[in-house]
């Protein structure tokens, strides 16, 4: 099961109360306060581990609760710290706090707030809700006129609330077009990815990233998002499930079925998955795209191709057939100087 999103309740732990003891020994049978600190709550820690591709972990456990801090003892001893509750996210997961969390019967989410953490960084960690501090035990209160004081302060609450988990896929260049215009195909053939392969519409039901080694220093990623259809600006379709993981790409591809199979037209396609994008973001709009025309090892796609460069004639455009590696070679070039970077 892929989740890219997801609602979560943290709550980090609370810290322990202060200690009222006073110290009794075999010869001091009134000895003086010796209360020690409540221990500090645990935190509530993401990890970005690249070994995780979805945030699935989180729909069967989305409450994230770490332990509170231990009270404090006698002898002036310091209660335990809560331990931390660290959790692992995919690269690319974007953390919203949530104002409402929404509808708690549909799990619809209502409102998510501003942006707490942008997480790419694989190996690195934030502190979505800090412990709280531990209180101070009686020892703290004693003075020349208060030899026996039953003062403490309670720990504080840890902190928590509702936030939203969204998982947008990291790649250099995305891949957009129609169901069936063969960039499942296109990806299996540029890099080492295997996404399922069939000929009927929304074979590709999650996005999938694929690395391109171009040579052996320099390399690139290229993501497959699911086939999108016209209204997926407005949600139609799971639009926005789709769209959302495009956003991070430097470079758009934009593949249309230059044969026209099942009666489709390569320039209305191209002229509504441009539409499409603009009415999502109009920042992603403004990237940098090129036109692939897939399937040019039919008979009809010839005219098509010309009637794409008449119409898009400041816009790349890269006729291949991904069925018998017509013009791949001049794709992976094209590639090449626009997402290679060096292989860290």
């Amino acid at each position: 099961m892929f989740v890219d999103q997801i609602k979560v309740h943290a709550r980090a732990g609370k810290g322990g109360d202060g200690s009222v003891h006073f110290h009794r020994g075999k010869f001091r049978p009134k000895g003086g306060p010796d209360g020690g600190d409540g221990g500090r709550g645990g935190n509530v820690i993401l990890l970005v581990d690249p070994s995780t591709d979805s945030l699935r972990g989180f729909f069967f456990n989305n409450r994230l609760i770490a332990e509170d801090g231990q009270g404090g003892m006698g002898n002036q001893c310091t209660g335990r710290s809560g331990k931390d509750a660290i959790f692992k996210v995919p690269p690319g997961t974007v953390v919203s706090r949530l104002v409402d969390a929404g509808d708690a019967d549909t799990g619809e989410i209502v409102a998510p707030a501003e942006v707490v953490a942008d997480l790419t960084e694989t190996g690195s960690s934030f502190v979505l809700c800090k412990g709280g501090r531990g209180g101070k035990g009686n020892v703290h209160f004693k003075s020349s006129t208060n030899q026996a004081p039953r003062q403490f302060t309670a720990g504080t609450p840890g902190e928590e609330g509702d936030f939203h988990f969204e998982l947008r896929s990291i790649a250099e260049a995305g891949l957009v077009g129609f169901p069936n215009a063969g960039k499942s195909t296109l990806l299996s053939k540029l890099s080492a990815a295997k996404p399922k392969i069939a000929n009927y519409p929304f074979t590709t039901l999650q996005p999938m990233v694929g690395v391109i080694h171009f040579d052996e220093f320099h390399r690139g990623t290229l993501a497959d998002i699911p086939g999108i259809i016209e209204g997926a600006h407005a949600n139609i379709g799971l639009g926005h499930e789709f769209l959302r993981h495009i956003m991070r790409c430097r470079l758009l591809i934009f593949v249309v079925d230059a044969a026209g199979s099942e009666g489709r037209d390569p320039v209305a396609d191209l002229e509504t998955l441009r539409k499409e994008v603009k009415l999502y973001s109009a920042e992603l709009a403004k990237r940098p795209w090129c036109i692939v025309a897939n399937k040019t090892d039919l008979p009809e796609a010839a005219a098509n191709v010309e009637l794409l460069k008449e119409r898009f004639k400041r816009i790349k455009t890269i006729p291949v057939s991904a069925n018998d590696g017509t013009g791949m070679d001049a794709l992976r070039k094209y590639l090449e100087g626009k997402i290679a970077r060096p292989v860290a």
